[in-house]
């Protein structure tokens, strides 16, 4: 069966071909014979897959698709959307890595036969693992795992299903982890069901082409890589529509929970916390999402990665949850933020507010309630919360009590950066249902945030998993644990008994001094000195008077006509993951930290070499990118210039345009915004020769430039440290 219902978009057959976005455009305009659209929009249209192929190999430009790609963009164009086909192919997935002679065996036929045979071989693998599996035609708009209720408008929400809504002083907006982050839904009550169901023959037969690139594929990377290459693809594809949870944020709540032998996830998204809980065998894992679909991409990550049974099941966990007799050792959970139609008017005499009602606003303490509600006596919680949860007034009166009765045991405040939004340092609850044994009197209160690094990297995980994990197992198996300035302390619950009941760690751990406060201090003065006497180093030679030059001019844009470089202009968009230089970066000299839109265009990515100028502002920058930048995408309100060795030397090129009479003469004003036109910059006709003497000259200055803004943060920590330390008395005066 010819796979025509498959479609690409113009990016995918650049991928293809291995070309540019824009030479697919100038395809389609100088061939008469390309494949016309058929389907997407005017400004982003699709194309048929067997056709794409089809005319590429006709023009020379394709010999072979590779394998991967030949897959994703079958996954990507199935005609009944991408989540569908990953489940399909989790199917067949599952089916080749638990009984592979019997694919072997069934995909030796026709694709009608396959995809008849498919269904009872898939029982037979997916009813040990999933529990009973029903046989229903999905409706509504979850596709093929969208089952009894947990349609399309539920999708985007956190396992209640609500809304998301601002909230004052708290994140704005956030959706639970991979979950689709947009949406519409209604206040009634979502039915739960399995999240897997077996799907039929006429279902899986548009999917038979993928199902067998897929096995292909797992013949090279094995079934679960596979299937974990397609759905980290398929995430990538789409970054405004999840929000995930980090792996290593994911490893740290699993290792906080410790080692249990049934975990429950109720918000699950796409499975990132129970994958990192199930590292043991013999694990039952119960998952829940309000969408089905992402629940039933869950479940097969799960079944893949362990031999543990996988309970998933589609639908509103808080107005309906699917395991209400569970009670497991552990739960985890990522829990959508400031969602205001939670369920508060429906479940206001619902029995697991045993520490109180929540209020309309604080849907994140209604997920801590549920969450012990599912947990055995001496079970453990850990919950990724805003950190608003621990302050709100609104909250006051449950968060006192979850303090009295001993169910929270630990706060954790995370580095800015761990997870999204990345601007705001988000909190890890740690809470154990009470026994019968008394409430223990002191709480654990950690501050990760001095793990904190520049730009998306995301924190030193490394740094963050010791330094909370020790703190944290520390105080488990004593009770209490001695100060650790700035990272860790275990505070009397009495303390925090106040009019606030206010946990954030920020407000009760002292900055960190004591011991090594004053060795920090001298270190940071050492360098300094260090860095001054580099400065000297460095400093420009005497100036010798001089006659202005009167050099022959070319501009930046005749030399584009000529060859001599090549310029492009950044912003257009790209893919996820890849670290993009902004204009602040170029002007503060930082490594790239920003990050474009999803986007069909190719995006800019520098190289070693390249000369980048800010377009806005009015000031004199270019800088040359280095080793270390070159692969960074290029971003918005920059231009690059990419120089020809050989005609052109890029620290030559990059001096003279930072002239500030020859910014001047270049800019224009748009109201009160100064725009550079870097076509009109002018450097003098030299040759090379003589351009590399002055690009030496002007490499020199740059690195004196370099140190001296070293310095200026050196002299910045060590002022600071020492307000700091006279105010707290670990420095003294004299």
């Amino acid at each position: 069966m010819q796979d025509n219902a498959t479609e690409v978009t113009a990016a995918g057959i650049a991928r293809l071909a291995g070309v540019g976005r824009a030479a697919v455009s100038n395809w389609r305009r100088r061939h008469a014979d390309f494949p016309k659209p058929v389907g997407g929009t005017e400004t982003s249209p699709s194309f048929a897959l067997a056709e794409v192929e089809a005319w590429l190999r006709r023009q020379g430009k394709l010999a072979e698709v590779p394998l991967r790609e030949r897959v994703w963009q079958q996954l990507a164009g199935h005609p009944e959307g991408p989540v569908t086909a990953l489940i399909h192919a989790g199917c067949a997935l599952l089916l080749i890595h638990d009984r592979p002679t019997v694919w072997l065996e069934l995909s030796a036929g026709s694709d009608e036969r396959l995809a008849q045979s498919l269904p009872a071989a898939l029982e037979q693998v997916m009813a040990p693992r999933f529990g009973a599996v029903p046989r229903v035609t999905p409706t509504g708009g979850g596709g093929a795992a969208a089952v009894n209720g947990g349609s399309g408008a539920d999708r985007g929400y956190g396992g209640s299903g609500a809304p998301e809504a601002v909230n004052d002083g708290g994140p704005v907006n956030t959706p639970a982890p991979g979950r689709p982050s947009s949406g519409a839904t209604s206040s009634t009550p979502v039915n739960t069901a399995p999240a897997v169901h077996l799907p039929t023959g006429p279902e899986l037969l548009p999917s038979v082409p993928l199902l067998r690139g897929a096995a292909e594929l797992a013949a090279e990377l094995g079934a679960r890589q596979t299937f974990e290459f397609l759905l980290g693809r398929h995430l990538d594809a789409n970054p405004r529509q999840y929000t995930l949870t980090p792996a290593e944020l994911a490893r740290l709540m699993a290792d906080l929970a410790g080692p249990a032998r049934t975990v429950l996830d109720p918000a699950c998204g796409t499975g990132a916390l129970l994958r990192a809980a199930a590292a043991r065998p013999d694990r039952e894992l119960y998952a829940q999402d309000s969408a089905a679909d992402l629940a039933a991409l869950t479940a097969f990550r799960l079944a893949l990665h362990t031999t543990s049974t996988v309970r998933a099941a589609g639908g509103d966990t808080l107005r309906a949850d699917a395991h209400p007799a569970l009670r497991a050792d552990v739960v985890l959970c990522h829990p959508p933020f400031n969602e205001r139609n939670w369920g508060h008017d429906e479940l206001a005499y619902d029995p697991r507010w045993e520490y109180g009602f929540p209020a309309r606003t604080e849907s994140e303490l209604a997920w801590v309630q549920h969450a012990l509600a599912r947990l055995r006596d001496g079970g453990t919680a850990v919950l990724l919360m805003p950190p608003a949860a621990a302050s709100r007034r609104s909250g006051r009166r449950i968060r006192a009590d979850l303090l009295r009765r001993g169910a929270l045991r630990a706060v954790v405040a995370l580095p800015v950066g761990a997870a999204p939004p990345y601007n705001i340092p988000l909190h890890l609850w740690v809470l154990r249902r009470p026994a019968a044994t008394p409430a223990q009197p002191e709480v654990l209160l950690a501050d990760a945030g001095q793990f904190a690094t520049e730009g998306r990297g995301g924190p030193d995980w490394h740094a963050v998993r010791d330094a909370v994990l020790d703190a944290w197992q520390s105080f488990d198996r004593a009770g209490t644990l001695q100060e650790r300035p700035g990272l860790a302390r275990s505070v009397p619950v009495i303390e925090l008994l106040d009019d606030d009941v206010d946990f954030s760690p920020a407000r009760h751990l002292p900055p960190p001094t004591a011991a090594d406060g004053a060795e920090q201090l001298t270190e940071v003065r050492t360098r300094l000195g260090e860095t001054l006497r580099l400065t000297t180093d460095l400093t420009p030679p005497a100036v010798r008077p001089a006659q202005p030059a009167r050099w022959p001019l070319t501009t930046v844009g005749e030399l584009a006509r000529a060859g001599a470089l090549v310029m492009r202009t950044g912003g257009l968009g790209g893919p996820a993951r890849v670290p993009v230089l902004t204009d602040h970066d170029v002007l503060a000299g930082t490594a790239p930290s920003g990050t474009l839109p999803e986007s069909e265009e190719e995006a800019v990515l520098t190289r070693p070499g390249d000369v980048v100028v800010p377009v806005l502002g009015g000031g004199a920058v270019a800088r040359v990118i280095d080793d270390a930048t070159g692969g960074a995408a290029l971003g918005r309100n920059l231009v690059l210039l990419r120089p020809d060795p050989t005609a052109l030397d890029p620290w030559f090129l990059a001096g003279f345009l930072r002239g500030t009479a020859n910014n001047r003469q270049a800019s224009s004003y748009a109201s009160t915004a100064t725009r550079l036109d870097v076509r009109r910059l002018q450097l003098p006709r030299l040759p090379l020769d003589e351009q590399r003497r002055y690009g030496a000259r002007f490499r020199a200055l740059d690195d004196f430039e370099r140190v001296l803004r070293h310095a200026s943060r050196l002299g910045e920590q060590l002022v600071r440290g020492m307000y700091d330390g006279l105010t707290d008395g670990t420095v003294t005066p004299d």
